[in-house]
Protein backbone atom coordinates (compact mmCIF):
# COMPACT_ATOMS: atom_id res chain seq x y z
CA UNK A 1 0.00 0.00 0.00
CA UNK A 2 2.79 2.45 0.85
CA UNK A 3 4.65 1.38 -2.27
CA UNK A 4 1.61 2.16 -4.43
CA UNK A 5 1.39 5.60 -2.82
CA UNK A 6 5.08 6.31 -3.51
CA UNK A 7 4.72 5.13 -7.12
CA UNK A 8 1.67 7.34 -7.60
CA UNK A 9 3.44 10.36 -6.13
CA UNK A 10 6.44 9.82 -8.42
CA UNK A 11 4.16 9.69 -11.47
CA UNK A 12 2.34 12.79 -10.25
CA UNK A 13 5.70 14.58 -9.88
CA UNK A 14 6.53 13.88 -13.53
CA UNK A 15 3.19 15.32 -14.67
CA UNK A 16 3.61 18.37 -12.44
CA UNK A 17 7.05 19.03 -13.97
CA UNK A 18 5.62 18.68 -17.50
CA UNK A 19 2.83 21.10 -16.59
CA UNK A 20 5.40 23.51 -15.15
CA UNK A 21 7.37 23.38 -18.42
CA UNK A 22 4.25 24.15 -20.47
CA UNK A 23 3.27 26.97 -18.12
CA UNK A 24 6.76 28.45 -18.38
CA UNK A 25 6.23 28.86 -22.13
CA UNK A 26 2.78 30.35 -21.62
CA UNK A 27 4.16 32.83 -19.10
CA UNK A 28 7.22 33.65 -21.23
CA UNK A 29 5.40 34.18 -24.52
CA UNK A 30 2.05 35.36 -23.22
CA UNK A 31 1.27 38.82 -21.98
CA UNK A 32 0.04 37.84 -18.57
CA UNK A 33 -0.23 40.29 -15.73
CA UNK A 34 1.37 39.57 -12.37
CA UNK A 35 -2.02 38.77 -10.86
CA UNK A 36 -3.18 36.44 -13.65
CA UNK A 37 -4.21 32.98 -12.32
CA UNK A 38 -1.90 31.16 -14.75
CA UNK A 39 1.00 33.30 -13.61
CA UNK A 40 0.19 32.61 -9.95
CA UNK A 41 0.01 28.85 -10.62
CA UNK A 42 3.36 28.98 -12.42
CA UNK A 43 4.92 30.91 -9.54
CA UNK A 44 3.60 28.41 -6.98
CA UNK A 45 4.95 25.47 -8.97
CA UNK A 46 8.27 27.28 -9.42
CA UNK A 47 8.65 27.70 -5.67
CA UNK A 48 8.20 23.94 -5.28
CA UNK A 49 10.31 22.80 -8.24
CA UNK A 50 13.19 25.30 -8.32
CA UNK A 51 14.94 24.00 -5.15
CA UNK A 52 15.06 20.56 -6.79
CA UNK A 53 16.33 21.97 -10.09
CA UNK A 54 19.07 24.15 -8.58
CA UNK A 55 21.57 21.32 -7.87
CA UNK A 56 21.03 19.88 -11.35
CA UNK A 57 21.58 23.29 -12.94
CA UNK A 58 24.82 23.72 -11.01
CA UNK A 59 26.16 20.53 -12.63
CA UNK A 60 24.54 20.79 -16.09
CA UNK A 61 24.57 24.32 -17.53
CA UNK A 62 21.98 25.40 -20.12
CA UNK A 63 22.67 24.26 -23.68
CA UNK A 64 23.48 27.29 -25.85
CA UNK A 65 21.64 27.30 -29.17
CA UNK A 66 22.44 30.43 -31.11
CA UNK A 67 21.31 33.34 -28.97
CA UNK A 68 19.09 31.21 -26.74
CA UNK A 69 19.72 28.72 -23.96
CA UNK A 70 17.91 25.43 -23.43
CA UNK A 71 17.57 24.35 -19.82
CA UNK A 72 18.05 20.59 -19.66
CA UNK A 73 17.44 20.25 -15.91
CA UNK A 74 13.70 19.40 -16.18
CA UNK A 75 14.49 16.63 -18.67
CA UNK A 76 17.21 15.25 -16.42
CA UNK A 77 14.89 15.39 -13.41
CA UNK A 78 12.11 13.58 -15.31
CA UNK A 79 14.59 10.91 -16.44
CA UNK A 80 15.80 10.50 -12.85
CA UNK A 81 12.27 10.17 -11.50
CA UNK A 82 11.43 7.68 -14.27
CA UNK A 83 14.47 5.58 -13.41
CA UNK A 84 13.57 5.69 -9.73
CA UNK A 85 10.00 4.69 -10.57
CA UNK A 86 11.21 1.70 -12.60
CA UNK A 87 13.51 0.59 -9.79
CA UNK A 88 10.96 0.95 -7.01
CA UNK A 89 7.66 0.13 -8.70
CA UNK A 90 8.62 -2.80 -10.92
Amino acid sequence: MVLNLVCGLLQLAVWVIIGWIVLSYVVSFGRLGWDHPVRRLYDALSRAIEPIMRPIRSVVPPLRIGGAALDLSPIILILGISLLTRLICS
